[in-house]
Parts: C-alpha cells; sequence; structure tokens
C-alpha cells in the first residue's frame, strides 16, 4: 500500500472548552481539526463514561462515519448513559424511547390526532424525530415495532399517514440490547442487524474503575449526569464531511473484502457478511483514521473496527452454536489467517 509520508497528530486536546465548538479554530487543517474535536468529545464523555475508552471511540467513529450503534452488554454496564452522554458532547437533539412488548410503530414515528379546533387530524412526530434516537432495550419489542426503524435507518425518512417526511441532519440511533434476557424478547433478525454499523460491548470495568465509578457518584451528590457540548449539529456535519473527503488506497479496499470473504468461507459460518460489512468496515477505518489525525487509512484501522463491525453479521451453522463458538472469535481467526497489505511510506 502506498501511504503519504506522515505522522499522527500532536495537536493538544480540547477537553477543557466549556462552550460548543464547529471546529473552524481548532488545528492547522480539516483533518487535525476534526482529530482534536475527537479527542475533546472522548475525553468530555469519559468523565461519566468511565473505563471504557475504546468502545467510546468506536461508537464516535461509526457516528462520524454516519451510522448506526448496537450496543449488547449486561444491565448496569453504562449502555444507556454512553449514548446520553455522547449526544450530549456532540451537541445533539436527544430522546430515548423505552420498547416494551405492547409498543406500537406510530409509539416510534408519531400519528396523526384529531384537533378538534380546526376539525383536521394533525400529524405529531415521534421520538425517532431527534438527533440522535435511543432505542432502549430494542428486543423487547415487537419486530413489527422493531420494522419501524428500517427505514429510518437506511434512509433518514419516515413514511408515516401516507406521507413521506425526512428526519433532521444528522440522524443515528443508538439502541441497547440485553444478550442473556430471553423471557419476553425477540433477538433482532439480520436485516435490522445489519443495518448497524457496529456493536459493541463494554464489559466489566476493572477494580479501579469500578471504584472510580463510585467516588465520581458520591463528588456528584446525584444520580444525574451532564457533560458540556464540545460541537454542535452543524459541527458533527463538518466533521462528517471531513471523513467522506478521505481516499482510500485499492490494497486496503481488497483487504476489506477479502477479510468479509474470509467470514463467508469460515467452517463455522452458515451464512457471512455482505457487501455492507466489508463497505463498513472501510467506512469506519476512514472515520478511524481521521481520528489519529491521518488524512488516510492503513491496514490497522480496519482490525480495530472488525470485531465490531463483522461479529453481528455472521450466522453460524447449529452445531458451532452448540458448542458455544462466538461471532467476535470467528472474527479474530479471520484477521489472524487473512494476510495484512504492506505500508510502504511514499518515496
Amino acid at each position: 500500500m502506498t501511504a503519504p509520508d506522515s505522522t499522527r497528530s500532536t495537536a493538544p486536546t480540547t477537553g477543557a472548552t466549556t462552550g460548543p465548538t464547529t471546529g473552524a479554530d481548532a488545528g492547522d487543517g480539516p483533518v487535525d481539526t476534526a482529530a482534536t474535536l475527537g479527542r475533546a468529545i472522548l475525553e468530555r464523555t469519559g468523565t461519566v463514561v468511565v473505563g471504557a475508552h475504546e468502545p467510546l471511540r468506536l461508537a464516535l467513529a461509526a457516528v462520524l462515519a454516519g451510522g448506526h450503534v448496537l450496543f449488547e452488554d449486561l444491565p448496569g454496564l453504562g449502555k444507556t448513559l454512553a449514548a446520553k452522554t455522547l449526544a450530549q458532547a456532540l451537541g445533539l437533539d436527544f430522546r430515548r424511547l423505552q420498547f416494551t412488548p405492547d409498543l406500537l410503530p406510530s409509539d416510534v414515528t408519531g400519528s396523526s390526532i384529531f384537533n378538534p379546533a380546526t376539525r383536521e387530524f394533525e400529524f405529531r412526530p415521534g421520538p425517532v424525530f431527534a438527533g440522535l434516537f435511543l432505542a432502549d432495550e430494542i428486543n423487547r419489542t415487537s419486530p413489527k415495532t422493531q420494522s419501524a426503524l428500517l427505514e429510518a435507518m437506511a434512509e433518514a425518512q419516515v413514511s408515516a399517514e401516507g406521507t413521506t417526511m425526512p428526519l433532521q441532519r444528522p440522524f443515528h440511533v443508538f439502541a441497547t440490547s440485553n444478550p442473556i434476557e430471553f423471557e419476553g424478547t425477540y433477538p433482532l433478525p439480520e436485516a435490522q442487524l445489519d443495518r448497524f454499523l457496529v456493536r459493541l460491548r463494554f464489559g466489566y470495568p476493572g477494580p479501579g474503575g469500578e471504584q472510580d465509578i463510585i467516588a465520581r457518584r458520591i463528588t456528584r451528590r446525584q444520580d444525574e449526569t451532564r457533560v458540556e457540548s464540545v460541537t454542535t449539529a452543524d459541527g458533527l456535519l463538518h466533521l462528517q464531511a471531513v471523513v467522506e473527503s478521505v481516499g482510500v488506497d485499492a490494497d486496503v479496499i481488497d483487504y476489506a473484502v477479502r477479510l468479509t470473504g474470509a467470514t463467508r468461507t469460515h467452517p463455522a459460518v452458515e451464512v457471512g457478511a455482505s457487501p455492507r460489512g466489508s463497505q463498513a468496515l472501510v467506512l469506519l477505518g476512514r472515520a478511524l483514521a481521521v481520528l489519529d489525525g491521518r488524512p488516510f487509512v492503513l491496514p490497522e484501522d480496519l482490525k480495530e473496527g472488525a470485531v465490531a463491525v463483522l461479529a453481528h453479521r455472521l450466522t453460524l451453522t447449529p452445531s458451532s452454536w452448540a458448542q458455544g463458538i462466538a461471532t467476535e472469535a470467528v472474527v479474530r481467526e479471520v484477521l489472524a489467517e487473512v494476510p495484512t497489505p504492506p505500508t510502504v511510506p511514499r518515496g
């Protein structure tokens, strides 16, 4: 692979910023500016969500790449808190909806209400009309209601009452899911899982991190947490435009395709990742490169995001599932087997 002779950005973090910033005054160039703001967002979010730097970095990269995020983990590990805090740091309008078995699609998208004063039906937008919509415990509602999000996630629009209405930009869906509860839950179908750019897990914090969580709660003297915005919705659109400007070398694209293709031939996999998976791998790699202050993508960027991008897109064979093989382990095997393209500095 051919890459510019460049090093990672050494611009200082702007975590001490107290007001919204659009990024016009930070760093020397667009990529440096985006990297500086990205570090500030992660630093500020990390003051509330403790010990989860890597999942937060991947979640932010997914947003910068224009994608949606699924947090799948055990209760009490900060999934909802992470979504809310990221929305605050990004300056996005945030709405949360608790998904339950009796939830209807109109509870998500909105419905028409009769106004006696005008004697007409008026459409009342649902909570999906937000900058960042959190579908909390998405696997607790029926597939019919889950599918109400498909059009919004794919095309940033909602069809209701015979009318198609665009959603605000930027628009992102964060969803949480509990992987161990099966009573009263509806597993997400593959078509819905495929719409999430990444699936992330936090895991238990270490002893030091858990002590830090308790100490910060005592210091706050309240359950509620809040962080100041680092950027705005318009600023996020600018950051996403910077990510879109990053080019990708042909050998990196080929590496992404080979990684995805290897999941389709793995003996433990019945259905491998689709071309949407390889595209997601490259899109996330661009965002990770920008967060590192680089205007080019390295194979290591794809490796960093491979498990989060590909694992939830795989369907295991019945025998592999019965043996307890995890899709994450399959992706790690693929990463170890597929040759990495060489990185050669220009000149």
